[in-house]
């Protein structure tokens, strides 16, 4: 334990219950108990323009500046593309956060909609750096909480912070998309990374009446994402709704390869054009681009510029091989789209009869999981629902 950032621990609760997210008293005395510093060791990545990463080391740097940057309301990224971590890096680096320690709003807010009681087990997939681990390690016990990471060099600085910072928990190193059936069933399944949907070994290793709290992207978007929470029925399904927005990084497994070659080619040959009914920017705002994972899952929205600096969009479909692609005209957008799905024309059906209901926003989606498909509805319209099946 570390004394010296009570302080800055106190000020953190202060904040959180001042935002909203930070009511359950039992839940202030966790945040005001952790130190979120120990999570962070050896260093974490601070942006430094054009794509680069600063590192800063605990090691070497002022202990008043550690602490200012360890309780600062944001996500701080602890490991770059997979393997490179702040005390490997002599400078700025150019880099794709594979892990971080996820601002302090976003985790209270996840534990506090779990709504634990004394006693309950819960089982958390993403230790990541382990400072959301401890928070309900302080909350349930040490003995109630298993945690599943699927990096092996995370798992290990995470165990030993948690170690550091006094807690003995479950922790494994495996795939967390496959639960931890050791130690199922759990009253409580959370997730700290994005799933395309709800793995149904989740569901069997909750006990019925237990909830799952996730952040789903149906099409593996980095926004456009929302927080899933469900209640599992003793029937082996699970029912529930979109609570809010939620960004987390994507679960490994499930993480989009980015589209790479020449776009012009992957566009050469159009099956039909016309002009857009809505304009692809749309898919810019954050219930349009959830809408278009919803009816166009494998789809990705890519940005490009013309020879003529002109700005381009796309959406491809790399598993159907189908595209659309845009331009502006002057007057709004065409669209030429190719292959054996037409991807624009499922978007833009849930995009108009979207905003033919009012525009509701991404709480107003529910969603029941069975063993064979994900279900999602806003109201009671046919045009506004969706049904993923699993293969």
């Amino acid at each position: 334990m570390t004394p010296e950032t009570a302080p800055e621990r106190r000020a953190l609760a202060d904040r959180l219950q001042g935002a909203g997210v930070l009511a359950h008293p039992k839940w202030r005395a966790a945040v005001e108990a952790v130190p979120r510093e120990l999570f962070l060791q050896p260093g974490v990545f601070l942006p430094a323009g054009g794509g680069r990463w600063r590192p800063v080391t605990a090691l070497g740097t002022d202990p008043e500046v550690w602490a200012e940057i360890a309780y600062r309301d944001e996500s701080l990224v602890t490991q770059l593309d997979g393997h490179l971590t702040a005390e490997q890096a002599a400078g700025p680096v150019p880099g794709v956060p594979t892990s971080s320690s996820t601002t302090p709003v976003t985790v209270v807010g996840m534990v506090e909609a779990l709504d634990v009681e004394d006693g309950h087990t819960a089982l958390e997939i993403g230790t990541g750096t382990g400072s959301s681990t401890a928070l309900m390690c302080h909350r349930l016990g040490e003995d109630n909480v298993t945690t599943v990471e699927v990096d092996p060099g995370v798992a290990a600085r995470a165990d030993a912070a948690l170690e550091a910072a006094g807690y003995s928990t479950w922790t494994a190193t495996g795939d967390g998309l496959l639960g931890h059936p050791r130690r199922a069933p759990y009253d409580r399944t959370i997730a700290t990374c994005a799933v395309r949907r709800i793995p149904h070994t989740w569901v069997r290793q909750t006990k019925p009446g237990g909830i799952i709290l996730t952040t789903l992207a149906p099409g593996a978007w980095a926004y456009g994402t929302g927080l899933a929470k469900v209640t599992v029925n003793d029937d082996g399904t699970a029912e529930g709704l979109i609570i809010g927005e939620s960004s987390f990084m994507q679960a490994r497994s499930q993480a989009a390869a980015p589209l790479g070659g020449d776009l012009s080619a992957r566009t050469a040959y159009a099956d039909s054009e016309r002009e857009a009914k809505v304009p692809p920017t749309l898919l810019e705002e954050w219930m349009p681009a959830f809408l278009a994972q919803l009816a166009a899952p494998g789809a990705q929205l890519v940005r490009a510029v013309g020879g003529d600096d002109t700005p381009l969009l796309h959406v491809f479909d790399p598993s159907r091989e189908s595209f659309a692609a845009f331009a502006e005209n002057g007057s709004g957008w065409t669209v030429r789209q190719g292959g054996p799905v037409a991807l624009w024309d499922d978007i833009e059906e849930a995009l108009m009869a979207w905003q033919d209901a009012g525009r509701p926003d991404i709480s107003t989606v529910r969603l029941r999981v069975t063993p064979h498909t994900h279900t999602y509805w806003i109201g009671d319209g046919p045009a506004l629902c969706w049904e993923h099946r699993l293969t």
